[in-house]
């Protein structure tokens, strides 16, 4: 009976990393299909992805959509948590719930409300477009992880510097932002990790400049590669190396 819970926990991770593991493993296979036996160890659909311009291309522009709307979608969360942590506004509670509806809407959903404004504006599709559709998604997580951190201690902090004679701006940059930096930093690093990894929004709202996950399906439709599962492997260890950072430098601060 005591191995059970271990059995428990193995079949779980198992279940959970199994497919990551074979997407790692078979990137490293010297021929030209990712399918058992394995052939291998080789670099070569790696050296592959690398030199692939698109490919590149398409990672700098996901890159640049995931910091640049996840910087968009903290800034306006902290704002609106902040404005309803601090001051009292009518519907309040009403105002609270439509900024964290979204997180219940489809991406789907999302996206072509997005399309159809878009289209009726005469907007043109682009990065842009998308950073605008994951700043949506993000906005509301962002705005959550931060009105939950706003507590009695920062208010405290915000009045005494008022006494001190610190105007309302000063009192946000060097009080408020400084005591809520774990919160503002996990909220960031949230929002670039499913900005990162975020198809239905980045394909309904582009056009020609692509984010990676865009580009990845394009390969994927020629079929089963390699070089699909090396690019797969590259976009896992971006988004561990996220996880990581955020456990090093929110949680870890916070133990400290």
């Amino acid at each position: 009976m005591r191995a059970l819970p271990w059995i428990y926990v193995a079949l779980a991770f198992g279940f959970i990393y199994l497919p990551v593991g074979a997407l790692v493993l078979f990137s490293f296979q010297g021929g030209t299909l990712p399918v058992p036996p394995f052939d291998g160890p080789s670099l070569h659909w790696y050296r592959e992805v690398l030199s692939d311009r698109d490919l590149m291309v398409a990672l700098a522009n996901s890159l640049m959509v995931a910091l640049g709307s996840a910087a968009l979608a903290c800034t306006l969360g902290f704002l609106a948590a902040y404005g309803l942590a601090r001051h009292v506004l009518p519907g309040s509670g009403l105002v609270r719930a439509l900024l964290i509806a979204p997180m219940t809407v489809s991406y789907l959903i999302v996206g072509l409300g997005l399309l159809i404004m878009l289209n009726r504006l005469g907007l043109p599709l682009s990065l842009a477009t998308a950073g605008l559709g994951h700043v949506v998604i993000n906005l509301p997580l962002c705005f959550a992880i931060i009105y939950g951190s706003m507590g009695a201690q920062q208010q405290n902090a915000e009045r005494a510097a008022r006494d001190l004679g610190a105007n309302e701006a000063r009192v946000i940059w060097l009080v408020t932002v400084p005591m809520l930096a774990p919160a503002i930093l996990a909220a960031f690093f949230l929002s670039v990790t499913l900005s990162w990894d975020e198809f239905i929004i980045a394909f309904l709202l582009t056009r020609f400049d692509v984010t990676l996950p865009v580009e990845i399906w394009s390969l994927l439709r020629s079929g089963l590669s390699p070089e699909t599962n090396a690019i797969g492997s590259l976009v896992f260890l971006v988004s561990v190396a996220l996880v990581l950072a955020l456990e090093l430098l929110v949680f870890g601060r916070r133990r400290t």
